[in-house]
């Protein structure tokens, strides 16, 4: 039985819907379209996404590719993809495809013949699939909203993209919740059958299973007699954080807490608030800073590097007992291994234009209640960067979700914008008009 998604008057309608689109200008919300698929056309012109842009483009040169694939945390899952899709893909004319949590592409595999014709558009590794770039795709869109997602045929907003449907699933790491990437099936009909959604969510449950096994075996053989007795730099660098193709991505949350939550190699602990904006600045700071440096970005008023001192002591025994691979050096200060905070990855995806996916890591501003002047000043320019991105090129949604946000409670700016944005006739007006109301009867007050 033919999909729905795929049923005619669905298609004919979205067929309709491309002839509202002027370059990359969409005129008015276009009818036809399911709800979350007109969402992602309005978020893709807001990106200035072209709908007749023939390809997408390459993001990651072919010569970074191989060391880029073979660190990032995604090749560890590839063994469970190939077994569970891949290998049956390869006559069934289907093509599985991961990509990292910004939408590049980074394995693309199945079947061979179909794997030249989307060479066409260039679907293959190394190029670019975020909403930002070609708008509304299964990859693409999966991240924006952070669920599993069946785009079929001419709901892609890429009119080169027609021919085709798609369904994907984000990849969520299993022990910090860090947004990994997305696992893709491209193809015809078959790529967005009623089972297929289903088949690429167990897929990736499988993987994130078999990912946090993979850790606690790697964990408990770092935990034997032997391997704590190797105390030398040498084998201390030849442990499991300076393995190449780590099964872990070292996370360090601090967006929306008090207390970051720091995972290393497998393990997971939550810090002190003092602990938590050490590491949030020594993250930041990867070239290291001296005692005075990393003082005067810690105490609020004249801090004494004896004081700092004697609080590194107490921090290095946390991380000797969790990884000792990840106890910091001294002079100056700096962290042994890469260390990848929250709010970097926010703002990494703001400096790519992608705010949607930005909005969707966000989960609160850096340490809220930290006064520490280091942790204050990366607070406000992850904040400010993502309502500016979120006022300049967000849809109604977006500016919605960022306007939920505590830092937004009273953000006169933003609802207006909001308002602006949504139709006339949109349910979601009164809440928004409510809101202004309130927040200007308080400024009366």
């Amino acid at each position: 039985m033919r999909n729905l998604i795929q049923a005619e008057p669905l298609q004919r309608g979205a067929l309709a819907a491309h002839e509202q689109l002027d370059g990359s200008h969409l005129s008015e919300a276009p009818s036809g379209l399911r709800p979350l698929i007109r969402e992602s056309w309005q978020r893709s012109a807001s990106f200035k996404a072209n709908p007749d842009n023939p390809a997408a483009p390459l993001a990651i040169d072919r010569s970074e590719l191989d060391d880029y694939r073979r660190r990032h945390p995604l090749a560890a899952i590839m063994p469970v993809i190939n077994k569970l899709l891949v290998q049956p893909s390869h006559d069934s004319g289907l093509l599985v495809a991961v990509a990292d949590e910004v939408g590049r592409l980074l394995w693309v595999e199945g079947d061979p013949a179909l794997q030249r014709r989307a060479e066409g558009m260039m679907f293959v590794p190394g190029a670019d699939w975020s909403e930002a770039t070609v708008g509304t795709s299964a990859p693409g869109t999966a991240l924006a909203l952070g669920r599993g997602i069946q785009i079929a045929g001419a709901e892609h907003y890429q009119r080169a993209v027609h021919a085709w449907s798609c369904t994907a699933v984000p990849f969520h790491d299993p022990d910090s919740g860090a947004l990994l990437g997305v696992v893709d099936i491209t193809g015809t009909d078959t790529a967005v059958a009623p089972h297929t959604l289903s088949l690429v969510e167990a897929t990736v449950a499988a993987a994130q299973a078999q990912l946090r096994i993979e850790r606690l075996q790697s964990a408990a053989l770092a935990d034997k007699p032997a391997r704590r007795r190797q105390g030398s730099t040498a084998s201390r660098a030849e442990g499991p954080a300076a393995r190449e193709g780590s099964l872990y991505r070292n996370s360090l949350q601090l967006l929306g807490r008090d207390q970051a939550l720091l995972s290393l190699e497998g393990r997971t602990v939550v810090l002190s608030a003092r602990h938590s904006e050490i590491l949030a600045l020594l993250s930041t700071h990867p070239g290291g800073l001296s005692a005075e440096e990393l003082s005067v970005l810690l105490y609020p008023r004249d801090g004494s590097t004896i004081t700092l001192r004697a609080e590194m002591v107490r921090l290095r025994k946390v991380l000797q007992q969790l990884n000792p691979g990840a106890v910091p050096g001294s002079r100056p200060y700096r962290l042994p291994l890469d260390l990848a905070p929250d709010s970097a990855q926010v703002l990494s995806c703001l400096q790519r234009g992608a705010h949607r996916i930005a909005l969707e890591i966000y989960r609160g501003a850096v340490l809220p209640r930290s006064e520490a002047p280091g942790i204050i000043e990366l607070r406000n320019k992850v904040s400010s960067l993502l309502r500016e991105a979120v006022l300049t090129d967000g849809s109604a949604e977006a500016l919605l979700r960022y306007a939920g946000l505590p830092e937004a409670r009273n953000d006169v700016g933003v609802r207006r914008a909001a308002l602006r944005l949504l139709p006339a006739r949109s349910p979601k007006r009164a809440a928004v008009v409510a809101d202004l109301e309130r927040l200007e009867a308080e400024l009366r007050a």
